[in-house]
């Protein structure tokens, strides 16, 4: 049986069209209830794939039942998979269970995003439920939910883009036991209708030219012809690797850089005049009133 798909698109206007509504993030009928629907439905298809590959007997999947959960994020759906034999206990949301706790909302969605080993989520999961979950249980269900972050990772994109934003955030991660600093590579671009769209994240050590054209050449393969003006920091070597990916983008400093970098030169006493005078160059230039005859 092939399991539907998470259209990572409708959800995204969905959610756009819900903010500029003035929905909240959380709190009842907020944006974040479908997402909060999805993890579950898809952590619950998990454990059901790993119910049925510990099953010695002939089980298998026989379709779905719906059932309305009040949850912090507002009410939603959950279609609960079932199996043939009805020998499927879900741990996520058992069955019956009509009211998820806002603690516990909080603790499925920060499960999403966990990312570390399994002995890590194993831990989380204990202190959720109080159970003891077996690995193959875990990669299971992680594995369903890394499946839609990797088709999120690498939909179409639309093939002009106005403007986008190129940037890193750093950020101190555990891995292997120790703390390391990764660059996480942001793109945020703006469509032909004015809407706002996360083209995509990208890990890496640190940030460089060399890696920000791989980024660029994945824009290229997943659909992207042409970038009208590319804002980017200065970056040694990231206007030539924009210049050999898309020649007729028009490179653009970001404004916000060049403020900070200037700062670098200002004494601190001197700092709050000199930060109100820069004020000026980042406002937008006042429209002319007088009507041309």
């Amino acid at each position: 049986m092939v399991e539907e798909k998470f259209n990572y698109e409708l959800f995204e206007r969905e959610a756009i069209e819900g903010l500029r509504s003035g929905k909240k993030l959380e709190g009842k009928d907020g944006v974040l209830a479908p997402l909060l629907k999805r993890i579950l439905e898809a952590g619950m298809q998990g454990e059901l794939q790993a119910h049925l590959d510990s099953d010695e007997s002939a089980n298998r999947r026989n379709g779905k039942m719906s059932k309305g959960v009040k949850t912090s994020f507002g009410k939603v759906v959950i279609e609960t998979p079932r199996d043939r034999n009805s020998t499927f206990e879900p741990q996520i949301l058992p069955k019956r269970k009509t009211v998820l706790g806002e603690a516990l909302d909080h603790k499925v969605i920060s499960l999403y995003s966990y990312g570390m080993s399994y002995n890590d989520i194993a831990k989380h999961l204990d202190e959720l439920y109080g159970l003891t979950v077996a690995p193959s249980t875990l990669t299971a269900i992680t594995d369903s939910i890394i499946e839609d972050v990797k088709a999120w990772q690498s939909r179409p994109l639309e093939s002009v883009y106005p403007f986008v934003w190129l940037d890193a955030i750093h950020y101190k991660v555990k891995e292997a036991g120790s703390i390391k600093t990764k660059a996480v590579h942001c793109l945020l671009g703006v469509g032909r209708d004015g809407t706002k769209d996360l083209l995509g994240l990208y890990i890496n050590e640190t940030e460089g030219a060399k890696f920000w054209l791989q980024v660029l050449s994945d824009l290229q393969n997943r659909g992207v012809t042409d970038i009208l003006i590319a804002c980017i920091d200065n970056l040694k070597g990231f206007a030539e690797a924009i210049e050999s990916v898309f020649p007729q983008t028009e490179v653009q400093l970001c404004v916000v850089h060049q403020l900070r970098n200037s700062t670098k030169y200002v004494a601190y006493k001197d700092l709050k005049p000199v930060m109100a005078s820069l004020k000026k160059f980042t406002q937008p230039a006042p429209k002319n009133r007088h009507k041309q005859h």
